[in-house]
């Protein structure tokens, strides 16, 4: 009982004692005037650090908080990703997982970052496996990381294991690159196009419309559409705006809180024309790469197959892993179980089964997202070379065509007068 209650109360120390980032500054043994900043339990235990490394401190204090919260952006998968490569890097040179993760610690710009990693590492130091560490953080480390981490350092190749998650992680990212630029570009040019519409609606069109009362002529049917479009958006311009904002943050709670509408959404945009297919194969090539990444780390099929589920970008995508997981778990082979889901293509089916057959189902599975990858890079390509002039006409139409309907009427009095 006494041994519990100390682990506890040294448990509770050590949650109650943070690391916090202190600025020093000093002299070593030939004078010199060095300065840092390094985190530690508290200032007494820089100070006897910087001692025993040669160093006199003469200032130690708290590095200031920031003004307005907490410093640095939010973290971003491809922060992890970076670290990922970092720490697999350093710990295949040989460096220890402690003292790699201080020099990523002390390299980081990103305060949160920076945080987080001094944190992962004094759980290590503390006695925590990394999986351990990592899993007090789900929401920067996902399930699918920490299951990886957790197989590499049951099966004593850890190294291995991150070098080929940080592998794992920079694909995936490049990958969701390549589809935001896809969609990107057309959505702010577009956004763009409405927001110069509308501002030539409320406040230069009345102008026009201002001159041509004084004409006392009949207005061409065109230029009184658009005069009478704006007179609605000068009136009820607030009401538009509360209810394109409304609809957006509708969208999103729905897409939160609502699986079967996040499911009729992706399944929509599976049947988008290019989009679509780029979508198809995007969710294939995740799908692929996660399952082979997780197979080839030593995490049982079915297990694998729960966690890749969630990878793949899509729910109907997920959906159907799901399934193809059940049916694996009975004993059907994984390209039978892919064939019943009707997701996947032939050529997927079959390559996996030619795996199965050779038992190198994860290089085959390398090969299959490396080739959806590829495809997912030219239809991105083609992509953007498509949409180019489509945006022009769609600029061409929203603000040549109020320009034009502006200058009908000057246009037919010239005619007139002449």
């Amino acid at each position: 009982m006494s041994a519990t209650r100390t682990a506890t109360t040294n448990q509770t120390v050590r949650r109650a004692n943070p690391l916090e980032l202190f600025v020093w500054e000093g002299t070593d043994k030939r004078g010199v005037v060095m300065k840092g900043e390094q985190p530690a339990k508290s200032a007494n235990m820089l100070r006897a650090e910087l001692r025993r490394q040669g160093i006199t401190p003469k200032v130690v204090k708290a590095k200031p908080k920031p003004l307005f919260g907490a410093a640095g952006s939010r973290i971003t998968p491809k922060d992890i990703a970076v670290f990922s490569r970092q720490i697999a890097t350093m710990m295949k040179s040989g460096v220890p997982i402690v003292t790699a993760m201080e020099i990523i610690a002390q390299g980081q710009k990103n305060v949160r970052m920076k945080n987080l990693v001094n944190t992962v590492r004094s759980d290590i130091e503390s006695g925590s496996s990394l999986y351990e560490a990592i899993s007090k953080h789900p929401v920067q480390f996902d399930e699918l990381y920490r299951n990886l981490v957790r197989a590499g350092e049951s099966a004593g190749v850890l190294e291995t294991v991150l070098d080929t998650v940080a592998t794992y992680k920079e694909n995936v990212e490049s990958l969701k690159g390549k589809i935001k630029k896809a969609l990107f570009y057309p959505a702010m040019v577009i956004a763009v196009a409405l927001v110069v519409s509308s501002i030539l609606l409320i406040f230069v069109v009345p102008q026009f419309e201002e001159v041509f009362q004084g004409f006392g002529a009949d207005l061409p049917a065109f230029t009184k559409l658009i005069i009478k479009f704006s007179d609605f958006m000068v009136s009820w311009w607030w009401l538009i705006l509360l209810s394109v904002v409304g609809a957006g943050v509708a969208f999103v709670m729905l897409m939160k809180r609502s699986t079967a509408f996040a499911r009729f959404v992706d399944r929509m945009l599976l049947k988008v024309p290019v989009v679509g297919q780029i979508m198809h194969n995007a969710a294939i090539a995740r799908f692929a790469r996660t399952l082979a990444v997780t197979f080839a780390a030593g995490v049982p099929l079915v297990e694998a197959l729960g966690t890749v589920a969630g990878a793949t970008g899509n729910s109907v995508y997920e959906s159907a892993v799901l399934r193809m997981r059940d049916d694996v778990a009975v004993g059907y082979t994984v390209n039978m179980s892919m064939k019943q889901t009707n997701v996947f293509p032939h050529m997927v089916t079959q390559m996996v089964a030619i795996g199965e057959e050779a038992g190198a189902l994860d290089a085959m599975l390398f090969k299959v997202a490396e080739f959806y990858e590829e495809e997912v890079n030219n239809a991105v390509d083609a992509l953007s070379s498509l949409l180019e002039p489509l945006i022009m006409v769609i600029l061409g139409v929203l603000v040549g065509g109020m320009v034009i309907a502006m200058y009908l009427p000057i246009f037919k009095l010239a005619a007139a007068v002449g």
